[in-house]
């Protein structure tokens, strides 16, 4: 009975220890969240709603003339596909390389590793902007000037990625591939046999990471690509005609709010593998 007393109590006062701490993740999470609510009722409202003085928070009446807007003056079904075919492209290519890579100086010796590996590092501290010019007049040789190539392929063998994959393949036993050497497995065999699906964790991470970075990417693609056509959802979104020198506000918040929602359900759909990848991680470094 004595024992039945103490463990209520103490659950008890673990729960009563807790309440702070929920309702500052509360409070958090709704300043958070606050931004993309407000771009979501936004995207209901007029015009003169967005720009009067007395702002609300929710629209005096629910209308789609803004989303109406939005698929009417640009192809934003068609900027979608980009998006999706750009982010998923290349995803699955830095995911091959880099991983590819993270093994190679994970679980091989070869003269220069460590420097090479170093070089790789310092390669993370220079400015996107510096990279510009030269990458834009190699994507003018090939002929990949709006193009999904040269959205695409530069920048997939990234250094953090192989840097992430290296420490997360460290941790794999190397008694495992030398078990599968001893079955007469190639370098390759080794590599999608043994390495990928233990380290699955880290690759769906850095999968979210790599889509994310496409799909949310401005700079890059807005140099490269030139039709409307060719724009991903980012891009189209500032292509909205202004009419009047009046810039459609409501559209804009429509268009972007189109441009979340794929991401946050993907977030939700793999936000435990994401988690899990990230304490791996930490754990293994």
């Amino acid at each position: 009975m004595n024992r039945g007393v103490s463990y209520y109590r103490q659950t008890i006062l673990s729960t009563l220890q807790r309440i702070p701490l929920h309702v500052f993740l509360i409070i958090f999470s709704i300043f958070f969240l606050f931004p993309f609510f407000w771009m979501f009722t936004s995207s209901f409202k007029t015009q003169s709603e967005l720009l009067g003085s007395a702002q609300t928070l929710l629209p005096a009446s629910i209308n789609f003339e803004n989303y109406q807007f939005a698929f009417d003056t640009i192809p934003l079904f068609r900027n979608l596909f980009n998006s999706f075919f750009i982010a998923i492209s290349y995803m699955l290519l830095a995911l091959f390389f880099t991983s590819l890579g993270g093994f190679a100086f994970a679980k091989y010796n070869f003269p220069g590793r460590n420097a090479l590996f170093a070089l790789l590092l310092a390669t993370m501290m220079v400015p996107q902007a510096v990279s510009i010019v030269p990458s834009f007049i190699l994507m003018k040789e090939f002929n990949w000037i709006d193009t999904y190539y040269a959205v695409i392929i530069p920048g997939t063998a990234h250094a953090f990625g192989i840097f992430f994959m290296r420490q997360y393949i460290k941790g794999v036993n190397d008694e495992l591939l030398d078990a599968g050497r001893i079955d007469g497995c190639t370098d390759f065999q080794l590599y999608y046999r043994i390495v990928l699906p233990v380290i699955k964790p880290a690759l769906v991470t850095l999968a979210i990471v790599d889509f994310f970075g496409a799909w949310n990417s401005y700079l890059w693609p807005l140099i490269v690509l030139r039709s409307l056509d060719m724009y991903t959802i980012v891009l189209a979104i500032t292509a909205f005609p202004a009419p009047q020198f009046r810039t459609p506000w409501g559209a804009i918040m429509a268009g972007t709010t189109v441009s979340v929602v794929p991401l946050i359900i993907l977030f939700i759909l793999l936000q435990r593998h994401f988690v899990s990848g990230l304490m791996s991680g930490s754990v293994r470094g």
